[in-house]
């Protein structure tokens, strides 16, 4: 256990007052810090209650913070479930995907449309690794160049 923080309350709110953290992300560096299982538990239970965690929250936060950062939804979908956060239980940010799709290509390559299928793979490939699904690629990367 560390000496600065004998409370794992307090250990825990110097934490959130940094930036949220889902509750599994918070049960686990208060694991490391060496606070008991028990401790832990009621310390989380109580944050929830006072409103200082929360799911659905965090998953607002990092909902944001990824859509700023052009990724797509499959990217937050993985974000959520490796903090611990059951995408399906909580409402996924709504964005129009095209959109930010589109987005991304434009900041990444720029206005020019790909001239040949090795390219066009490039992009997708791109894209794919910013979370996108292979329709919403497929649409982004077969659509009127107008568009953009």
């Amino acid at each position: 256990m560390s000496a600065a923080a004998p409370d794992p309350q307090a250990h825990a709110l110097r934490l959130l007052a940094r930036r949220e953290y889902s509750r599994a992300e918070l049960r686990d560096r208060l694991t490391r810090a060496g606070y008991g299982a028990e401790q832990i538990d009621s310390t989380l239970d109580a944050l929830a209650r006072e409103g200082w965690q929360d799911d659905a929250r965090y998953a607002e936060m990092l909902g944001r913070t990824r859509l700023r950062q052009g990724h797509g939804p499959l990217r937050l979908r993985r974000d959520l479930a490796r903090a611990g956060v059951d995408p399906e239980r909580l409402p996924i940010p709504q964005a129009d995907w095209v959109i930010q799709a589109r987005a991304a290509l434009h900041k990444h390559f720029g206005d020019a449309p790909a001239e040949n299928r090795r390219e066009w793979e490039r992009r997708a490939r791109f894209l794919a690794g910013r979370g996108f699904t292979s329709e919403l690629i497929r649409r982004v990367l077969d659509g009127d160049p107008d568009e953009y």
